[in-house]
């Protein structure tokens, strides 16, 4: 319908669907998340070991896993890539209506592996977390209602995704995943907001969420626990935090050495959520800047490739994916740093973690689908009056 209406540029009929693809995709987001599943290997063979020797695994074990996980996140990513956007936005629909079922069974079915929070099911082999894969679906469902919202006649999107997002927020929150809420409610606001919210709401619900932050903290023992552990000015150096602070500060500028670290013989979660303190111990702040460099890269290329976008529901649902990726990262980076609250959250592509890999690549083949260069006009043409 874009097309019809603001006309469209020649189009090479009969293009086979590789090199088509090719010419089209974000190369320079598809290099960089090759570098970071690098990364992740690199920092692997240094974490994991420790914690395999622990369970009586092989040296390598959970370093294997993470390549087998990893390939299948990476073959999800180029096949999803190759999708059109209908295409992208009907099978979106279809997981996000899976994961949020497996969401609400979690009380029932689910195991918290004795980390105090049921977010889990277990399948002997594996473990399967329904909130990673709920979070690509739901930006998905949450930009179509918002974009059809825009239309002459359309649906109430914008107060159906607003209840969407309240509904699932809620079932986080009871678990409790604090974590991945919060990521719930930005990729929900950073799409209002580019869907043309007014400011004084955005300002209200920021105050929603101080308030109830302020309900979980005197309601959680969880919750408070974490706050007061970040708050407070002294860091207890037997805690996550504690060897995550003196290992980042021991690695200084070039590192101690590879395999010199010594943070991965006391974290528990030294491959997982505290996979930077790894990174910084051993390979020093040159490896951790190169690390945010390579995440900048991906959020810039793909939000200029999504400013020349017509397509209301390919604007949005690409900066609500695209914003999401980069701010789990943030938020990963920052507790480790101890800018944030202890949250339980990977960091994307270099962590250890099966379902957080495989949605992932979910998540990014649908960004690098909707990125794509499709035959149509610059936005920037609408606003010079241009059709």
């Amino acid at each position: 319908m874009t097309e019809m209406v603001y006309g469209s540029v020649p189009v090479r009929d009969g293009e086979p669907i590789l090199p088509k693809w090719w010419r089209t995709v974000d190369k320079w987001s598809i290099s960089c998340i090759l570098i970071l599943f690098g990364i992740g290997l690199l920092l692997g063979l240094a974490a994991s070991p420790p914690l395999a020797a622990k369970n009586g695994f092989e040296p390598f074990h959970y370093v294997q896993r993470q390549a087998f996980f990893g390939s299948l996140a990476l073959t999800a990513m180029f096949i999803t890539s190759m999708l059109n956007p209908v295409v992208v936005r009907r099978l979106a629909v279809l997981g996000f209506v899976a994961a949020f079922i497996a969401l609400i069974l979690l009380p029932f079915f689910g195991t918290d592996f004795g980390k105090g929070a049921t977010r889990w099911y277990s399948l002997g082999f594996a473990s399967v977390q329904p909130s990673e894969f709920l979070k690509p679906g739901f930006i998905i469902v949450a930009a179509w209602m918002m974009a059809a919202s825009q239309e002459i006649g359309g649906p109430p999107g914008r107060l159906w995704s607003f209840m969407l997002t309240i509904t699932i927020v809620l079932i986080l929150v009871m678990q409790p995943d604090f974590g991945q809420a919060s990521l719930i409610l930005f990729g929900w606001g950073v799409m209002y907001f580019v869907a043309g919210a007014p400011m004084t709401l955005l300002l209200g619900m920021a105050g929603l969420v101080v308030a109830g932050g302020m309900v979980a903290y005197n309601n959680s023992e969880h919750f408070a626990r974490r706050i007061d552990g970040f708050l407070s000015t002294d860091v207890d150096p037997t805690t996550q935090l504690g060897y995550a602070s003196n290992a980042i500060r021991e690695g200084g500028f070039f590192g101690v050495g590879v395999g010199e670290g010594e943070v991965k013989w006391s974290l528990p979660d030294a491959h997982t959520d505290f996979i930077i303190a790894v990174a910084a111990e051993e390979y020093g702040l040159f490896l951790v800047l190169c690390i945010i460099v390579v995440y900048t890269i991906i959020i810039v290329c793909s939000l200029l490739r999504l400013m020349r976008e017509r397509d209301p529901f390919i604007r949005l649902a690409g900066t609500g994916l695209a914003c999401m990726f980069t701010v789990q990262a943030m938020i990963n980076l920052g507790v480790a740093v101890r800018l944030l609250p202890a949250k339980g959250m990977t960091l994307p592509f270099v962590s250890y973690g099966g379902s957080s890999l495989i949605a992932g690549g979910i998540a990014v083949g649908m960004l690098l689908a909707l990125t794509r260069t499709r035959p149509q006009g610059q936005i920037g043409d609408l606003l010079r009056g241009r059709k």
